[in-house]
């Protein structure tokens, strides 16, 4: 039986164009950061209708979920192997690197995937005031309907944070929050056999499953890169479909 996995690997030499990437507001994704960790509120059961964890147990879809981006080095690739194999993505983007990488975005929407907010700076947001937290949604939702003409209706927070505030302010903003119910803690640094053993032992009908398709500055996603074929690959032999978030919700995806 399959168990989640996570040995460290040396950290690997990363592209120079890593350390131009707008960093991270609130830091690098690091153990205890995000759910699952002690204390944590279970914020969909007090929120059924604003936050969602996954999708309808009745059919054999899953959604695959990419955040941070988008870049000029992991995120290509990524579209690459879902070109290749024919899959469909939801990407979680960041504001800012949408206005340093518009071409990646556009890449994205052009090839049938759809995007998500993130944040416009991706800073733990259940530090943040009310104001302060619309301003980040806005400025994110702004951008993307600068450069790729759309709005999107779905949100994630950066590690997952979420706070009262939080909620109430992106519900009032129109968003449906998106958590996961299946990690596969690739920001980590685990090897790739590692990463697709986190996924599949843990997936099940109408899954969400989250990735990175970017990371902070000095990271490394080519164990994403590496895993995601064969973690497509498995999973379709199973009878499971990959579809967008917005169809395994049956939501529209934009407003």
């Amino acid at each position: 039986m399959l168990t989640p996995f996570s040995a460290q690997l040396p950290i690997p030499t990363v592209p120079a164009e890593i350390s131009q990437l707008p960093p991270l507001t609130g830091g690098p994704e690091r153990p205890g950061q995000r759910p699952p960790y002690s204390r944590t509120i279970d914020w969909a059961s007090l929120y059924p209708r604003d936050i969602i964890l996954r999708g309808p147990m009745d059919r054999r879809e899953v959604a695959l979920t990419f955040d941070d981006g988008p870049d000029a080095v992991f995120t290509p690739q990524i579209l690459n192997v879902l070109r290749r194999t024919g899959g469909k993505g939801t990407f979680f983007v960041v504001g800012r690197r949408v206005r340093r990488y518009p071409g990646v975005l556009q890449r994205m929407l052009r090839e049938g995937h759809e995007v998500g907010n993130h944040s416009w700076s991706h800073p733990k947001m259940s530090r943040l005031s009310a104001g302060q937290v619309r301003t980040e949604l806005r400025r994110a939702s702004d951008e993307m309907n600068r450069v790729g003409n759309v709005r999107p209706r779905f949100f994630r927070p950066p590690y997952g944070a979420l706070s009262e505030t939080v909620i109430q302010v992106a519900v009032a903003e129109g968003y449906k929050i998106i958590l996961w119910n299946v990690d596969s803690l690739d920001w980590s640094g685990i090897p790739r056999t590692a990463l697709a053993t986190n996924v599949l032992s843990q997936v099940r009908p109408g899954s969400i499953i989250l990735m990175h398709s970017a990371t902070g500055r000095g990271g490394n996603l080519q164990n994403t890169v590496q895993a995601l074929p064969s973690i497509i690959r498995r999973l379709r032999r199973e009878g499971y479909r990959f579809v967008k978030v917005s169809e395994l919700l049956d939501m529209r995806a934009y407003r």
